[in-house]
Parts: C-alpha cells; sequence; structure tokens
C-alpha cells in the first residue's frame, strides 16, 4: 500500500464544500486511482492490507506475505509456511463465512485466523489472533450460509490473543 500525505486521516479538502456532481466526479476519480495501483475498497481486502502491514512493522510478528488470488479460507501465508485467515469487521455484528471441507467437516483449514475490526476511517482499532482450537472454541454456524463465522462478541475476542493495540508490560 502506497502511503502518502494522507497519513494522519485527515482529508486536505472539506468535502462539505463540494456540491453533488463535484463529490460524485471525485469519487470516480479516486475509484479509478484506486483500481489503476491494485487498491480494493472492499472492508475485508482493506482489513488483510492492513493486518498483513502491521504484522511486518513488528519484529516480534511473523512476516506475512498475501495468498494467492482464490486461495479457499485462508488470506495471508508466514514465512515458515502457516496459513492465516483474515477476517475484518467494521459495522457489521459478525465475520464473513468459513466454508468447512466438504469431504472433512472436521479438517484444519488454516494454523491462525486474525479478526482485524477497523473503525469508520478504515484505521486499526484492533487485530486478534486465534489458533484452529481457539477459532473452533468461539466459532458460530451459518445455517443459512452452511458455513463458520465468528461473532464480534466479548466472549468469542477475548479467546485469542490481541495482537493491535499492542499490550504493554
Amino acid at each position: 500500500m502506497k502511503s502518502g500525505v494522507s497519513s494522519g486521516n485527515k482529508f486536505l479538502t472539506d468535502l462539505r464544500s463540494f456540491d453533488d456532481i463535484a463529490l460524485l466526479q471525485l469519487r470516480s476519480a479516486v475509484d479509478k486511482e484506486a483500481r489503476n495501483r491494485g487498491l480494493s475498497f472492499s472492508v475485508g481486502e482493506i482489513g488483510e492490507k492492513l493486518a498483513i502491514s502491521y504484522f511486518k512493522e513488528r519484529a516480534d510478528l511473523p512476516v506475512l506475505a498475501p495468498a494467492p488470488t482464490g486461495t479457499k479460507n485462508i488470506d495471508a501465508i508466514s514465512r515458515d509456511g502457516n496459513r492465516y485467515s483474515i477476517k475484518t469487521l467494521q459495522r457489521s455484528r459478525k465475520t464473513g463465512t468459513i466454508y468447512p471441507d466438504t469431504e472433512d467437516k472436521h479438517r484444519r483449514l488454516f494454523e491462525f485466523i486474525l479478526v482485524v475490526l477497523i473503525n469508520d476511517e478504515f484505521s486499526l482499532e484492533q487485530i486478534i489472533e486465534l489458533d484452529w482450537e481457539q477459532f473452533c472454541a468461539a466459532r458460530s454456524w451459518d445455517v443459512r450460509m452452511n458455513a463458520w463465522y465468528i461473532g464480534r462478541s466479548r466472549r468469542a475476542l477475548s479467546i485469542g490473543r490481541q495482537i493491535y493495540p499492542q499490550a504493554i508490560d
């Protein structure tokens, strides 16, 4: 992700001064530039980029690389070969779904899941890491989707290890 002028989350222009047409034109220009840079405005992809970037900043965490596009149930891989699923919560009450293996419903799909909480400005609020066993203890079943998810509850999120903000010892 390219960094630049807006690192303080303050936009340099007062958007309230734009009429509706000008605001739509700005949105179109921003969308076009984001596509040119390979950026997405989906909450999930933003959370993945923020988590992978944060892991690179901390020497005590493994370096993560994005998993190939289309890889089932994982979004990043560590240099040690650990598979990470990354699920992002902004306003929703539950993460995206994790589909079980069709042949073996108990098959381990990843070593770790990161639950990334972001605010309306797409800034990190929290990253919680759960290993497979913790995920199994925290997960809930979505009958309609026929898949697992993690609910945005104190019980589910307290099972894992808080990665961000970093606890001060």
